[in-house]
């Protein structure tokens, strides 16, 4: 499937901001079953572009510089690519979680797509005695990893709630938890401190997520979202296999991978720092759209 991607992102500032220096991480990255066809960064009325360095995790970062006194900064990535991933499907011979487990700690890989990195807890994803314990039915050391993988997102997304208003985007793992209620961040950092937690190489992705309206309806331009799941490191031969707890589904051919990282902190799509004084207020959206081949 072809995708066009666009992602707006506007700030408004209660009075001029004098300079700006952010990191934008809005470039999909090149992963597995998908290409990027076509990329532009737009910045509007002023700023200037380079391309940096990702400190953490797997991100195409460009660094955005505004010097000049601004009262609305609009962001817009634009994006054409092709996603061909198919919905994995456990096998005899598939690792267990215990061979997993054992073959990442003995891994020499210390790349930013290797599994050491993604073992410990993170700044934002600690480990949590509630979590674990949770999590730990689904995952026993002699399990096949695929089927445990997606047996804990599915029970995830069948015991927690869909709840924009329950959350924020700096609240931990173990509030969502109580709550039971949160969005796709939430339940992401939930699975991955469980599978930490059991000594298992988790990720978070954030991307995007191709949504279906209900049959007889219009695609509403702009009212997609960015999306977050897990990737579950599967040993050498599998590698990277995404689940998505929102969704108790696997990460396949509606999934457009941005960056990966730990946590949300190593790729959030725009960060920074702003000199100016007063509030600001952002407005996002995204518009995930099929491109229809002619027949």
């Amino acid at each position: 499937m072809r995708y066009d991607i666009r992602h707006i992102t506007r700030f408004d500032y209660g009075n001029a901001v004098k300079f700006a220096r952010c990191n934008l991480r809005l470039r999909p990255i090149d992963w597995p079953g998908q290409h990027i066809e076509e990329y532009a960064l737009h910045v509007a009325p002023s700023g200037r572009t380079t391309v940096a360095h990702a400190e953490a995790g797997l991100a195409h970062v460009t660094r955005l510089i505004v010097d000049e006194p601004v009262r609305q900064l609009t962001i817009e990535s634009v994006a054409r690519l092709t996603v061909d991933r198919l919905v994995p499907v456990p096998a005899a011979d598939d690792p267990t979680l215990g061979e997993i487990a054992a073959l990442a700690r003995a891994s020499n890989d210390l790349s930013a797509a290797g599994p050491a990195a993604y073992l410990y807890p993170s700044p934002l994803i600690p480990l949590d005695r509630a979590i674990a314990a949770y999590c730990a039915p689904d995952l026993s050391p002699d399990r096949n990893a695929l089927e445990a993988g997606i047996a804990l997102a599915r029970r995830i997304q069948h015991d927690f709630a869909f709840d924009t208003s329950a959350t924020f985007v700096d609240t931990p793992p173990h509030e969502a938890f109580l709550k039971r209620r949160g969005v796709c961040q939430d339940f992401a950092q939930i699975m991955l401190t469980g599978l930490r937690a059991a000594g298992l190489p988790a990720a978070y992705a954030s991307g995007y997520i191709r949504t279906i309206p209900p049959p007889g309806q219009e695609r509403l331009v702009g009212a997609d979202a960015t999306h977050a799941w897990v990737l579950l490191w599967c040993g050498p031969t599998r590698g990277w296999v995404g689940v998505d707890p929102t969704n108790g589904i696997w990460m396949a051919g509606d999934h457009i991978v941005v960056a990966i990282g730990r946590d949300y902190a190593e790729i959030a799509p725009v960060d920074g720092v702003v000199l100016g004084s007063g509030a600001q207020a952002m407005d996002v959206s995204v518009d995930v759209a099929p491109v229809m081949e002619p027949a």
